[in-house]
């Protein structure tokens, strides 16, 4: 088993894990890999953090997970400086119970929005700005939009929150 700490174009991290090397290449060469946040299929591998080994009766052990393949903005790093920069302790019992809690809040925050929102289709972009001029009934809707509509939204003063096209069901 490989476990990739992964990143899409928006800079969201997230973890997947693949049986092989080859199995995440042929993924991601079928485009079989998006983001969970925002659903992009612009996934590449980033800077893995070090394995940190946790004795009771040693000093920790500090050794880095073997990274092959480097994005542009990290080419000139220096290894040692990755190293050296991204070393962190793993989480602790209470940090990730909290984690914990505040992603099953956003899974139940989801759902719920989903649940009571219209599903406009790919007529998001067009519905918003209708109900953002008032043009149409103000409602909590819900859709496909292009990342630069959703962008163009934003910069018009529209509210909106991009999520992935699956989180109807199952939200993890």
């Amino acid at each position: 088993m490989k476990v990739l700490d992964l990143r899409c174009e928006r800079g969201h991290q997230f973890e997947g894990w693949f049986s092989s090397e080859d199995d995440y290449q042929t993924q991601r060469a079928k485009r079989m890999l998006t983001c969970p946040v925002c659903d992009s299929l612009h996934v590449e591998k980033s800077l893995s953090a070090p394995y940190v080994a946790m004795k009771s009766n040693r000093q920790t052990e500090v050794r880095p997970r073997a990274v092959t393949e480097h994005t542009p903005q990290h080419a000139a790093v220096e290894p040692a400086q990755a190293v050296a920069s991204s070393a962190q302790v793993a989480p602790s019992p209470e940090q990730q119970q909290a984690l914990a809690a505040l992603h099953a809040q956003w899974l139940a925050y989801s759902r719920a929005v989903l649940a009571t929102a219209e599903d406009v289709g790919s007529d998001f972009a067009d519905e918003a700005r209708k109900i953002h001029e008032g043009q149409a009934p103000e409602r909590l809707i819900h859709g496909q939009a292009s990342m630069d509509e959703v962008v163009e939204l934003l910069e018009e003063g529209v509210p909106v929150l991009p999520m992935a096209a699956q989180a109807k069901e199952p939200l993890q």
